[in-house]
């Protein structure tokens, strides 16, 4: 295997220019992972939905009650004033 140089990747020594440093916009690992107050619901659906939701949850290493939650709270939020809160 042909070891990489530094000008194999398209780099050059020429001046880049102005450089700014923008802050840090992205929120912290602690505030990525958080529960919401959940209330247990008996709901029926049809075998063929259920199923699409449990295929696609295990394709992606999920559950498919944690699929089907996300769908309901982006639907509720997009159609609604849902406020999400924080346990």
């Amino acid at each position: 295997m042909k070891a990489m140089n530094y000008n194999d990747q398209g780099y050059t020594n020429e001046p880049i220019g102005e450089v700014r440093i923008i802050a840090d916009f992205l929120p912290s690992p602690e505030a990525l992972v958080f529960k919401t107050k959940q209330v247990k619901v008996t709901l029926a659906l049809d075998a063929s939905t259920l199923d699409f939701f449990k295929q696609k949850a295990s394709a992606h290493n999920d559950k498919y009650q944690r699929m089907i939650r996300l769908l309901l709270r982006e639907y509720a939020a997009k159609h609604g004033a849902l406020a999400i809160v924080k346990q």
